[in-house]
């Protein structure tokens, strides 16, 4: 799928920065896709939608990388679907403002799955350190950079 212009893919089932991301969307005019397996609220627009998958594993993950096209900007803290969306030269922005990209998807890769090892052998959950406003600020700051370098590109 070959557009001229860029959409914004939010991997929505626990992303903290969606309305920042919908107010961002709104100012420049894009097109955002929300992908849930579960409905939730989002604003009346016409440039944002609700896509609800099945509760399938990765279908939302799936879902995007179906769907998403190179320049496009996805919002995700899944490392497996950036992996997926940086191959495809996809931007992929962390709600915590960290970019992920050829250069530095192999070690978040790697430390993800070596995490995941850890927790498994000593049978503990996932501990992740709590989102907070100064991640909210880098991650405005990172997409509104993204959507500038996107227009100066064209």
């Amino acid at each position: 799928m070959l557009r001229n212009t860029i959409d914004i893919f939010i991997d929505g089932d626990a992303c903290p920065v969606k309305n920042e991301v919908y107010r961002v969307a709104e100012r420049h005019k894009i097109i955002t896709h929300v992908v849930c397996n579960r409905p939730i609220k989002i604003p009346q627009s016409s440039l944002i939608s609700l896509n609800l998958v099945s509760k399938e594993m990765d279908s939302a993950d799936k879902w995007i990388v179906g769907h998403v096209s190179k320049r496009d900007i996805v919002i995700t803290s899944d490392i497996p679907l950036a992996d997926l969306c940086v191959k495809k030269e996809v931007k992929v922005l962390r709600p915590n403002g960290k970019v992920l990209d050829e250069q530095n998807i192999g070690s978040a890769l790697a430390m993800r799955n070596l995490m995941q090892d850890i927790q498994t052998s000593e049978g503990k959950s996932q501990m992740h350190r709590p989102f907070n406003n100064q991640d909210r600020v880098k991650f405005l700051n990172a997409l509104e950079k993204m959507i500038q370098a996107d227009l100066r590109n064209r």
